[in-house]
């Protein structure tokens, strides 16, 4: 068919650089040609990232770190993310959506409630993402239903917006730090301290200073094995909603 290379004259073939012959008769050698880096692909990046902070810790994450796993170079990585903040949401865009939303009762209490531990059992099965939360406002977007749904129920329960968003707050604080205790109480576990840490570092001498403490100390462990998270958040939400019931302060009133 015509202008099908099958009709174009051949080109006549240039030596390689390897083949071509210097004075003397000797051949130089080939030399690698220089060229662009080459074009990443964005869920390889982010699952690149998600590894690194899985592994290592989010400290161990860095443009220049995931760019090196890459084969690539920190420039190439900035065509698709602003900047290492970027790279983190882009780390927690979707980790919600692997934990399908868990049937909701319909009395508002029961729901802050229920929404409350499902909050504690998803991160407490992806603790690396407490690292990525840890750094200020960064989450995922497809996670905020859970917020939703924690100050929808307050509103419901009678509590004002503004204590809505403070009880959120609180059994955030809760969730959040129950779950970095247990991290590094295993921690602690995995690895024995040489020092005696709580309850084992209360001798009998503290007795006078510490009395109620000395008398429980032996048996701490055993009271704690049988922590209930629900039962906890049970009774943080028994005290948030009381507050609908008591004056409102400067916060709940309008300017």
């Amino acid at each position: 068919m015509p202008g099908t290379t099958e009709d174009a004259p051949e080109p006549e073939k240039t030596p390689k650089a390897a083949e071509r012959p210097t004075t003397g008769g000797k051949r130089t050698p080939q030399k690698r040609a220089v060229g662009r880096p080459r074009r990443l692909d964005p869920d390889t990046m982010v699952a690149t990232a998600r590894r690194i902070i899985e592994e290592e810790g989010v400290d161990a994450l860095s443009m220049r770190r995931v760019a090196k796993e890459l084969g690539s170079t920190p420039m190439a990585l900035y065509h698709y993310v602003r900047d290492k903040d970027e790279l983190l949401m882009l780390t927690l865009s979707g980790t919600a959506d692997t934990f399908p939303r868990p049937p909701l009762p319909e009395d508002p209490r029961e729901r802050l409630l229920a929404v409350a531990v499902h909050m504690h059992g998803i991160l407490a099965r992806i603790p690396w993402v407490l690292d990525v939360l840890a750094l200020g406002e960064l989450t995922d977007k497809n996670a905020l239903w859970m917020v939703e749904e924690i100050v929808d129920a307050a509103i419901t329960c009678g509590l004002s917006p503004a204590r809505a968003v403070c009880a959120y707050r609180t059994i955030w604080s809760y969730v959040y730090g129950d779950l970095i205790f247990r991290r590094a109480a295993e921690r602690r576990a995995g690895n024995p301290p040489s020092t005696r840490y709580f309850p084992e570092m209360i001798t009998e001498e503290d007795a006078g200073a510490l009395p109620r403490l000395a008398e429980v100390k032996d048996r701490w462990r055993e009271y704690a094995a049988s922590y209930e998270v629900a039962e906890q958040l049970d009774a943080i939400i028994d005290g948030l909603l009381g507050h609908g019931t008591r004056p409102a302060r400067s916060a709940d009133r309008p300017d």
